[in-house]
């Protein structure tokens, strides 16, 4: 699908829509929980199904009304069930090591560019601690035997992801520890994994390196609701920047652990000019702020940005390439991107490479720029947001829709 856009300002108020990283994150404490679970999503998107139709096809009993889960947990494992994950690392990094303690085996199917992104050192570990991993398929893992130990250790700087995996695990082993090495990678969405648990009624500790499960199973607190998304509010954020602060986002928790929170704080810097960002924490924010950024004073600089390269596409190329196309003065470097600022973007047409985050960040950079923006692949949008360009217009964005 291609989106034209014609420039100009958008202005209005919008709601976020819900984090896919905490839905990822209660929907599987709700399916490994002893009592059932409402959990409350007004909306979905790809990611959240593919997570949803796992645990369905481990033997949770799962249903949406569309605006809400309800989940019956797991209580006989699926023998060799077939899980699909779709495009989402989370999904796949999250369940993995739950499949591996479940003890049932699974045969787990990957699309997209999902079966070349990592999953070194998680693997190694878990086939330590007594599990069976192979590929027999470049887009299959084939996962056989059971975790036999309850005490892991792992690179904490790799990704949080991992780490997120291996305490969802520890709970279906009766509890243990990870011991973390390194400083933390996404600091915020390890925190998010154990807010999710505690509120599942699980005991945690944090202490010297180590973060210690206490809890034998999870109990559902009932109905929880999943919080608004800071990683697709950023979108609108710096859409309002752009707009002249015409633009709100309704719905998004200042206080929240995700990582993506700090967009306002980050924009700020750019703004002010001749910035350097850290993006160690804030990887999924650096298209939108390299839009900001493309037009702020002097110089911004993204660093420690590397392991955008591992997502949905090379993240660093792809909004290098989609803001060169459309203006901008920008340099791609191993492990971030440099841009000096110009008075306007010209337009252009770029392709989004199977990325909704690139289809997205070039949607915002219609807004600074002086001609028509023509995107194309603009419905990669739906791995998180698929209304993003009925919201788009809502907000007085003139785009069309060609097939």
């Amino acid at each position: 699908m291609r989106a034209i856009i014609t420039p100009g300002s958008l202005s209005g108020s919008i709601e976020a829509i819900p984090s896919k990283s905490q839905a990822h994150r209660y929907l599987i404490c709700a399916a490994l929980s002893r009592n059932p679970s409402r959990v409350v999503c007004p909306s979905l998107s790809k990611d959240i199904e593919a997570t949803a139709n796992c645990l369905r096809a481990l033997g949770a009993k799962i249903e949406y009304s569309g605006s809400c889960f309800q989940i019956e947990p797991i209580k006989e494992v699926t023998e060799m069930a077939e899980l699909d994950c779709g495009e989402s690392g989370s999904t796949l990094r999250f369940l993995l090591p739950v499949v591996c303690a479940l003890g049932k085996g699974a045969r787990i199917k990957m699309h997209g560019r999902l079966p070349e992104r990592p999953l070194s050192p998680l693997w190694e570990e878990l086939e330590r601690c007594g599990a069976k991993l192979s590929r027999p398929e470049r887009d299959t893992i084939l996962v056989e035997g059971k975790l036999e130990e309850r005490f892991f250790s792992i690179a904490a700087d790799i990704s949080s992801q991992y780490i997120s995996g291996l305490l969802f695990a520890l709970p279906i082993l009766g509890g243990g520890e990870i011991e973390l090495k390194g400083e933390i990678e996404s600091v915020g969405y390890v925190e998010m994994t154990i807010q999710a648990l505690i509120r599942f009624k699980a005991k945690i500790e944090y202490e010297n390196g180590v973060l210690s499960l206490y809890t034998h199973a999870l109990r559902s607190p009932g109905e929880i609701d999943v919080e608004g998304d800071w990683s697709n509010g950023a979108f609108w954020v710096v859409a309002g920047l752009l707009s002249g602060g015409k633009v709100q986002c309704l719905g998004l928790d200042s206080a929240s652990p995700q990582g993506d929170a700090a967009v306002m704080e980050l924009a700020e810097m750019i703004m002010n000019g001749n910035a350097e960002i850290d993006c160690r924490n804030v990887p999924d924010l650096v298209p939108v702020l390299a839009v900001l950024a493309s037009v702020s004073p002097g110089t911004t600089r993204f660093v420690n940005a590397g392991r955008l390269r591992l997502k949905e596409s090379d993240r660093l190329a792809t909004a290098s390439r989609m803001l060169t196309a459309l203006g901008a003065n920008i340099e791609e470097e191993e492990n971030g991107l440099t841009l000096r600022r110009v008075s306007m973007l010209k337009g252009g047409a770029v392709h989004a490479e199977g990325d909704h985050r690139i289809a997205m960040a070039a949607a915002v950079a219609a807004v600074a720029c002086i001609g028509e923006v023509i995107i194309e692949n603009a419905e990669s949008v739906e791995k998180s947001y698929p209304a993003f360009w009925e919201d788009y217009a809502r907000l007085g964005g003139r785009v069309r829709l060609e097939e």
